[in-house]
């Protein structure tokens, strides 16, 4: 049986890297005692994939990460004792069964990506709120995007699926996962370019609302929670 596993990622925790919070789950499962099921061979590990990991220093409200289990669990006990193994920090949100194909696991579907992004005070041009019609309303949006290995300019504006002000905040959908991947950095470092400014990463504060998969068709975009993809399990613990 495959699992879905939403949790939250705040305060000093948004500062530990992937695979600090690969460790942190595998012992929070271990005091949870939640049935996970393990690979076979000599040196046998918890089967569990994180859908598009996130980036050092980002905080979030919808983190994913997918397990197998070995034994029956109700998605609300799961919660429960998840919780109670955790740290300020970090939150489960929920645990919901998930089809059992290989190509419906959270790091194989995941296609895009809210973020809001806060911007220290005094950073931003008055009427910025209002030049981000304008900065859409581009035919291209030509940035450098590195990778590890290269360098290359690229014309963002179609990975931008939404872009709006919120008050005091940038809040924006892009396209996320294996295909296509726009870190919201990138996003506010053409807006910046576009407005005449300097940009500067410490000046902005970016956090994940939600992850999405695309089950549309026909080439029409259909974004659907990764939560949503699953279902809540009432079966108890035996």
């Amino acid at each position: 049986m495959k699992v879905r596993i939403k949790f939250r990622k705040y305060g000093a925790l948004r500062f530990i890297g992937h695979l600090d919070v690969m460790r942190f789950f595998q012992k929070a499962m271990r005091r949870a005692e939640i049935p996970i099921a393990f690979t076979a061979g000599y040196s046998p590990h918890m089967i569990m994939s994180f859908a598009n990991p996130l980036g050092i220093g980002l905080s979030s409200d919808g983190e994913y990460f997918d397990i197998e289990l070995s034994g029956p669990i109700s998605s609300k006990e799961a919660v429960r004792r998840l919780n109670e193994a955790m740290v300020e920090g970090m939150e489960v949100v929920s645990f919901r069964q998930i089809a059992e194909e290989k190509k419906m696991t959270g790091m194989a579907i995941v296609a895009a990506a809210d973020y809001r992004t806060t911007v220290k005070k005094g950073v931003f041009p008055a009427d910025w709120a209002e030049q981000i019609a304008a900065f859409m309303a581009q035919p291209e949006i030509r940035i450098l995007k590195e990778t590890k290995r290269s360098a290359n300019e690229v014309d963002i504006k179609p990975m931008i699926y939404r872009l709006e002000a919120k008050a005091d905040a940038v809040c924006m959908q892009v396209a996320a996962g294996s295909v296509q991947n726009l870190k919201p950095g990138l996003v506010m470092e053409a807006f910046c370019h576009f407005m005449g400014i300097d940009f500067a990463e410490s000046d902005y504060s970016h956090h994940r609302l939600e992850m999405y998969a695309d089950r549309g068709q026909e080439g029409r975009r259909k974004l659907v929670t990764l939560e949503d993809l699953g279902s809540e399990m009432e079966m108890e613990t035996a």
